[in-house]
């Protein structure tokens, strides 16, 4: 007896059983007709009571309308009728991953295309799919810094908030690497029972930190790793400025009147990694980097999570089979 509406588990296979369930009523239609056809061709001459003892008509039909069922009921298992539920505990476990997202005035040079801050965010695109089980949450940075999007693990969530990152969120334009590490450092303050909490640090390197030092170490005595992925060239590029429409009205300048080239820093991203049990992953054309950063990531153990319970439709296919299976049983013995 069904407790709970009847579903369907796999409806994109309603083409296959439409085309089964065509293909049989044909086939099984022409068989029948032209079995009944040679009969009669058959009984015209005076030994067909003799060639045909045991023939009926009506037991045909009977042997196709079983055949038919049957191939029926076979092709409606593909599509997985579901009722009934059941309860079920997962056991959940997994890594708490802060993605720490530059959006100074730098990240718009276009040494790589669109510009900078771009790649960056479609990087942090490529490598959320990766990730199996891990929560992650979202900081953005420049001269100031703000939790974005606190650790998660519904990641259609993380992509909005990401989407919704540009160079406007934050009003200054100069970067501060220490604040980033000081915000990650907080967003664990109420996870400090975890053996791992990581931040990858998108960024083309550029700082005026005041303390970054004195943060890396305190990032290190709480366990924090970090690992940064460097975002530009070290050929740079100079940084474009725009107006109040978003039109482009020149390029950055500095105090004598020179047009600011804007370089990817590794050695400092190096270090800041290094220092903090992480590595540095320099930006590449493909998805080289991000496969480089899971597997770093994948190497860290997995905290146990408070387990989750899910209410499943119990899988009713097997009605549909052994229905099947009867058909073609009482087919054959007729």
């Amino acid at each position: 007896m069904m407790t709970s509406p009847l579903t369907w588990a796999a409806p994109n296979n309603i083409v296959w059983v439409v085309l089964i369930t065509v293909f049989a009523v044909g086939a099984l239609v022409y068989r029948l007709l032209k079995v009944r056809s040679s009969v009669e061709r058959l009984a015209a001459t005076k030994h067909a009571a003799y060639l045909l003892p045991n023939y009926s008509f009506g037991k045909q039909v009977i042997k196709t309308v079983l055949m038919l069922t049957g191939l029926f009921f076979l092709a409606l298992a593909l599509l997985r009728p579901q009722w009934g539920k059941r309860e079920t505990v997962v056991a959940q476990e997994g890594r708490d991953l802060f993605i720490a997202l530059d959006i100074s005035r730098s990240m718009l040079a276009q040494d790589c295309q669109p510009n900078r801050l771009a790649v960056a965010k479609e990087k942090i695109k490529k490598l959320l799919p990766m990730l199996t089980c891990e929560r992650v949450g979202l900081i953005v940075f420049s001269g100031s810094t703000f939790i974005q999007c606190p650790l998660t693990s519904d990641y259609g969530a993380f992509y909005l908030y990401l989407d919704a990152v540009g160079v406007e969120t934050i009003s200054s334009g100069t970067t501060a690497l220490d604040q980033a590490v000081k915000k990650g450092l907080q967003g664990f303050i109420d996870h400090e029972d975890k053996k791992t909490k990581l931040l990858v640090v998108f960024t083309d390197g550029e700082d005026f930190s005041s303390d970054l030092a004195g943060v890396k170490q305190e990032a290190a005595q709480k366990g924090m790793t970090i690992f940064t992925v460097g975002i530009g060239t070290t050929q740079g590029a100079p940084v474009p400025q725009f107006d109040a429409h978003g039109k482009q009205i020149g390029h950055q300048q500095d105090k004598k009147g020179k047009v600011v080239i804007s370089r990817l820093n590794e050695g400092i991203l190096k270090s800041l990694a290094q220092d903090c049990g992480g590595t540095f992953i320099a930006m590449t054309p493909d998805n080289t980097d991000m496969q480089t950063l899971l597997a770093y990531v994948q190497k860290f153990e997995k905290d146990k999570r408070e387990d989750k319970k899910l209410s499943l439709f119990e899988e009713r296919y097997n009605y549909c089979v052994a229905i099947s299976f009867v058909c073609f049983i009482l087919e054959w013995l007729l």
